[in-house]
């Protein structure tokens, strides 16, 4: 959920159309919330984020490959990554540019199997060779790039002819009847309840707003299938708060 290269600052989002704040603040930010991130995570979706993320995992291992390898990006502290390994993938990385981040999720590896590597890196310049996986994901980081299609592309790029891109993320909640009741709990609930559990206020407040800046599903389908993805489509979950979608390269 932290991986962002240097962004600009929020009132020139609309021009940018990437993360609200700079990569220095968001990294700084998150490398602090890290001995409470899983938890206020679980707490804030009911723990419905591990079934969020396991379906990503069943999306991914339906990509047909015989050795297949997989690329998370803002792999945070590793959860989905885990979570594809478990579901059959060979061999899964794990990328974020927060150390922090990636030391935590390098004490969640139970085997030294190799299956999964976790790597300190950046999301908008990843160092790989085009075409060297069979899907590509990213779990509630893609609000924290720098640009949104820049980012696409470029985990594009390193999958293979007919890979897969799939992306969990937060997306701008539009429901008239629901929407004043999750207003109250996303934007004052959640950041005092993460403010105390992780002892930093900010980091939580800037969920809300970041997810605010964010395109709506329909808007991100849209710009997937501006960088060339092919099979585009996504699923609204928690209500219209969380959106799986997922889009293939041109074979």
């Amino acid at each position: 959920m932290n991986q962002t290269p240097d962004s600009t600052p929020e009132s020139d989002h609309q021009s940018t159309r990437g993360a609200i704040q700079r990569a220095t603040d968001v990294r700084h930010m998150f490398d602090r919330i890290v001995p409470r991130y899983d938890l206020v995570n679980r707490i804030m979706t009911g723990w419905r984020d591990v079934t969020w993320r396991k379906m990503v995992a069943k999306q991914v291992v339906a990509v047909e490959a015989k050795q297949q390898i997989v690329l998370d990006v803002a792999t945070g502290t590793g959860d989905l990554a885990l979570a594809i390994r478990k579901a059959g993938v060979k061999h899964v990385i794990g990328l974020d540019f927060s150390s922090a981040m990636i030391t935590a999720a390098v004490r969640k590896i139970t085997s030294n199997d190799g299956s999964v590597t976790f790597l300190v890196g950046d999301g908008m310049h990843l160092p790989f060779e085009s075409g060297a996986f069979d899907a590509s994901t990213i779990s509630f980081g893609l609000r924290n790039m720098a640009n949104y299609e820049a980012a696409i592309r470029e985990m594009t790029r390193v999958l293979r002819p007919g890979g897969r891109f799939v992306c969990l993320e937060m997306t701008p909640f539009g429901r008239p009847l629901l929407g004043p009741l999750f207003k109250v709990y996303f934007e004052r609930i959640v950041p005092m309840v993460g403010g105390l559990l992780s002892g930093n206020l900010r980091a939580y407040r800037y969920l809300p707003r970041s997810v605010r800046a964010f395109p709506k599903a329909h808007d991100l389908a849209e710009l997937m299938r501006k960088t060339g993805l092919e099979d585009v489509h996504y699923q609204l979950l928690g209500f219209g708060t969380v959106a799986i979608h997922s889009g293939s390269k041109p074979a």
